[in-house]
Parts: C-alpha cells; sequence; structure tokens
C-alpha cells in the first residue's frame, strides 16, 4: 500500500474506524486484561471469557475480509520493512498519515491477533475443547457426588500425556505473559505517535470523531 500524503500535523483524516473495529478491540483489551489480572486461570470465568474472546476474533478476521474498506486486511497488510521506515520516520519527525493503521501498527495488529491465537487454542487444548456449559456441568458433578461420572472423567485425565500438557500449559502462559508486554507496547505506541501529530489517536477508536467528513 503506498504511503498517503503527508498533511500538516493536527489537520486530522476522517476516522477510519466502525463499530465492529470498536467493539472487537475494547471488548478483546478487556478480557485479555481480566483473564490476566483478576480470573482464575482454568476456573469457569476464565473459561467463558476465552470463548467470548474466541468469537470476537472470528468475528473481527470476517470483518478483515468483509467490512469497510479501512478495516479489510488488505488496507494494512504486514509490511516489515515499510514499519521500520515508518518508526525512522516516526524518529526524525516525519510521520505521515495512513487511512487505517500505519505499517508499524499494522504489524503490531498481527501480532497481536497471533498471539491471541496461541492463547485461545492452547487454552482448548487444555479444556480439551470443552465448552464452559459442559465444564459447568462436570463441576456439578463434582458436587453432587455422581461417581459414575467421576470415575470416567478421572480416567481421562489419568490417561492424559503429562509432558505434553505441561508444554501446552507453558505456552499458554507464556502468550498470555506475551500479550501483556504487546498491549503495553501497542499503548507507548499509540501515545508516541499521538504526540509527533499532534492528535489523539485514543479518540476515534471510543467513538469520538475528530476528524473532518
Amino acid at each position: 500500500m503506498a504511503r498517503a500524503a503527508a498533511r500538516p500535523a493536527g489537520d486530522a483524516p476522517p476516522d477510519p474506524w466502525d463499530p465492529v473495529v470498536r467493539l472487537t478491540h475494547w471488548a478483546v483489551a478487556g478480557i485479555v486484561l481480566a483473564n490476566a489480572l483478576f480470573t482464575h486461570g482454568g476456573g469457569l470465568v476464565h473459561i467463558w471469557l476465552g470463548w467470548i474472546a474466541m468469537a470476537l476474533l472470528a468475528l473481527r478476521l470476517v470483518w478483515g475480509i468483509a467490512g469497510p474498506k479501512a478495516a479489510r486486511f488488505t488496507a494494512f497488510p504486514p509490511r516489515p520493512l515499510a514499519a521500520l521506515g515508518h518508526l525512522r520516520d516516526l524518529i526524525r519527525g516525519t510521520v505521515r498519515d495512513y487511512p487505517s493503521h500505519n505499517p508499524a501498527g499494522a504489524m503490531m495488529v498481527y501480532a497481536l491477533w497471533i498471539v491471541i491465537a496461541v492463547a485461545i487454542g492452547t487454552g482448548l487444548m487444555m479444556t480439551k475443547g470443552a465448552t464452559p456449559m459442559e465444564i459447568a456441568r462436570r463441576n456439578a458433578v463434582v458436587t453432587t457426588g455422581d461417581w459414575s461420572t467421576l470415575v470416567e472423567t478421572g480416567e481421562s485425565r489419568e490417561s492424559d500425556d503429562e509432558d505434553r500438557s505441561g508444554l501446552v500449559k507453558g505456552l499458554h502462559e507464556a502468550a498470555a505473559n506475551l500479550l501483556l508486554l504487546l498491549a503495553v507496547l501497542h499503548l507507548a505506541g499509540v501515545l508516541v505517535e499521538s504526540a509527533a501529530l499532534r492528535r489523539n489517536l485514543v479518540r476515534p477508536m471510543i467513538g469520538v470523531r475528530t476528524g473532518r467528513r
């Protein structure tokens, strides 16, 4: 994608973010933060939030094909060299506006999606794809003492490959930690870019119009 024409600092382009992009962005961000800091790993709330994140990620990926122009993958393809060039321009104070994500922002978006997918995938592997409803039923079995079901699930657990389970768990935890690191870097990048362009890049993502239609 060719670079957008330079704009005077502070002269905002039309806001590109539609409601679906805003919803998926903030909802997934909230889920990542909640599951990392407030829920118990493997707990029912943690798993429910993981399934909701999976649905939101799927929606965003579909929207990247069928959504408005600025939300489509074609508007911000992954281009590592262009991302490095954008960071160089940022250091030099010659940043440009883009109709969607800038190249560095695009690379961050794809990195976040990949790591979120890894966290979700490994979570599904650890729960063997059981839905939150099924897990709630199993938890109820423990309370009610239905021994026939308890034996069945117990035998299933005892037959697991412990080394494989440990590897998957470690990968899941690493993905969760990496997500928090990427989120911090993403926020820092937005703040630096906002300062360089002399306008608030967060406001359009929360639905506050700053550009001209």
